[in-house]
């Protein structure tokens, strides 16, 4: 009889590996992956809890997900991830119909756990330290759950940075990076299938290999990337001005398949308000970066996120984010309000900002934002840009794809129609004719 299992990936795409690393696991203890929870006997949600949105979705899903219990074969639900770490007896508590939970470093238990559930177990813990070293040989195992020319690569797990509005060191525990070499195997790996584009991940991407090399060393992990057959695209995301060495700017400048795309997440542009959140940077120190980062590559994407309405941000300090976002230009924003997490020092501090005004000033800074993106995509008319085929909208007969400067899920897509078939993880040369707010119009030449 099959062994049915299915997942539910919420979070980020940190989370996105995890759960891949976890199918792999499962498929080779004889478990075959479904995508109809209807039709699994084990469904495993990997939860996310990083502000209160992420918490009350995971929450929602949990419930409406144990109703399988009733309407489908389901015999086992399994809470992983983040809540399952931070709340680990609460679930059980509040929340019967959870078979188990695993938290973020007991992954490779995850068939165990599995097993024991079919056998008739429930209540089950399956817990370790959160600074426990991953399990190298376990990433190897993974299987995809995006589109097959695109992955994500988890190149450490956890955070040293302790900013006062941030859960995840409680959940994650202390920075760990992976080797190199287990990274080279599982990227040579991945792209002997056909990912063509990598998307290079972890809490703090730019201080890689500081715990086992003594000092940071992610230039020495791209160089050694780029020599991997089948590469074509490599992106970086969640990298920190202040640990942004020069060494991987200069190894962005040299290796053609480093995408001129970063993503930098900066939090605020007022000094004060970046002092309260426990940010080991400045708006001098962010600027001097971004300039470097300009002066080095003329046309790099940058892409950043800020919080709005952080306890104690007064209308002068909100001032100041707005003029470093119109002084800087970032090609890419993302903005989230401030959220009130329990266990944390942001959450004890006085003057927490009304809902109200954290949404109005989010929305500044987006309506802002806006117009800075749009001005920046009508410089992209009359030009021709690589882009990567990420599927096809047959009611519109268009194509649509992402540029160098467009990361899966949260940056522009590329619209575009073709004389030809173009099939999913191809390239094309798309001349740009149109443009909208965020996104760009056009036409594949040959």
């Amino acid at each position: 009889m099959d062994k049915n299992i299915a997942f539910i990936s919420l979070g980020c795409d940190k989370n996105r590996v995890d759960s891949e690393v976890m199918l792999g696991i499962l498929k080779e203890r004889g478990y075959c992956p479904v995508s109809d929870e209807a039709q699994a006997d084990i469904i495993v949600i990997n939860t996310c809890c990083f502000i209160k949105d992420a918490l009350e979705e995971s929450i929602e899903t949990i419930l409406e997900t144990a109703e399988y219990k009733n309407s489908g074969r389901c015999k086992g639900l399994i809470v992983a991830g983040c809540l399952a770490q931070r709340y680990e007896n609460e679930i059980f508590e509040e929340m019967p119909e959870v078979d188990a939970v695993v938290g973020t470093t007991a992954y490779e238990g995850i068939a165990d756990v599995a097993d024991r559930i079919l056998d008739g177990e429930s209540g089950i813990h399956s817990m370790k330290s959160i600074d426990d070293n991953m399990d190298e040989a376990n990433a190897q195992k993974r299987i995809l759950s995006t589109a097959g020319h695109y992955a994500y690569l988890k190149i450490s797990e956890g955070c040293d940075n302790h900013c006062t509005y941030c859960v995840i060191p409680k959940m994650r525990g202390k920075h760990r990076s992976r080797t190199m070499e287990s990274l080279e195997a599982e990227t040579k790996q991945l792209a002997e299938a056909g990912v063509k584009e990598f998307l290079v991940v972890a809490q703090d991407t730019s201080i890689y290999g500081r715990d086992l090399y003594g000092k940071p060393m992610l230039h020495e992990l791209l160089k050694r990337l780029c020599r991997i057959e089948g590469i074509e695209w490599i992106k970086l995301l969640y990298c920190y001005a202040e640990t942004l060495t020069d060494e991987t700017i200069q190894i962005m400048v040299e290796e053609d398949k480093i995408c001129k795309y970063i993503d930098i997440p900066i939090q605020h542009g007022s000094d004060s308000v970046l002092k309260r959140m426990g940010r080991r940077t400045s708006r001098k120190l962010i600027t001097e970066r971004i300039e470097a980062l300009r002066a080095a590559m003329p046309d790099i994407c940058i892409r950043t996120t800020i919080i709005t309405g952080f306890p104690g941000e007064t209308e002068e300090e909100f001032g100041e984010l707005v003029d470093f976002v119109s002084k800087l230009k970032f090609e890419k924003l993302g903005v989230f309000t401030y959220s009130q997490e329990e266990g944390t020092p942001a959450a004890l501090m006085d003057n927490q900002i009304d809902e109200e005004i954290k949404e109005e000033r989010k929305d500044y800074i987006m309506e802002l934002q806006k117009n800075i993106s749009a001005e920046k995509c009508t410089k992209m008319l009359g030009k021709t840009i690589k882009v990567i085929v990420d599927g096809r909208i047959p009611e519109e007969d268009v194509y649509c794809g992402r540029s160098q400067s467009d990361a899966p899920d949260i940056d522009g897509i590329v619209f575009f129609k073709s004389d030809y078939e173009i099939m999913s993880g191809d390239f094309a040369d798309v001349r740009i004719d149109e443009t909208s707010d965020y996104d760009l119009i056009g036409e594949a030449v040959y």
